[in-house]
């Protein structure tokens, strides 16, 4: 299936995005266009959730679960009413940096998940 490749991008931006928190968190955030201090505890937290999620995906690939695939699809794009929402409330450029890159990755698994459906 095409969505594997596409879903090894969601669990690769999860996994150094749950990284890089965790390891520097204000660097991280500085490069992720934040304008907001969220101090070091919280960014860290957001990392172990993230890394959590890449490797769930990352073992969903690895076994081969295709019966999940499409979760690597719904729960992203579930999230991103959430970015807009953090976006609206707190006006910082970082939830519109994760919404393009989750974005691009919810374009591109949830063609892939389309184009294999009607492959079949």
């Amino acid at each position: 299936m095409r969505t594997r490749i596409f879903l090894w991008y969601v669990a690769g931006y999860l996994v150094i995005t749950g990284v890089a928190p965790l390891v520097a968190p204000s660097v991280s955030l500085r490069l992720m266009l934040s304008t907001v201090d969220y101090g070091e505890v919280m960014p860290r937290w957001v990392g172990m959730m993230s890394l959590a999620l890449g490797a769930l995906i990352g073992q969903t690939l690895r076994h081969r679960l295709e019966v999940l695939y499409p979760l690597g699809f719904f729960m992203p794009a579930a999230m991103m009413i959430g970015f807009v929402g953090l976006y609206k409330q707190s006006a910082d450029p970082l939830f519109l940096t994760v919404m393009a890159v989750v974005g691009l990755g919810v374009v591109l698994t949830g063609t892939s998940l389309l184009f294999d459906v009607v492959k079949r």
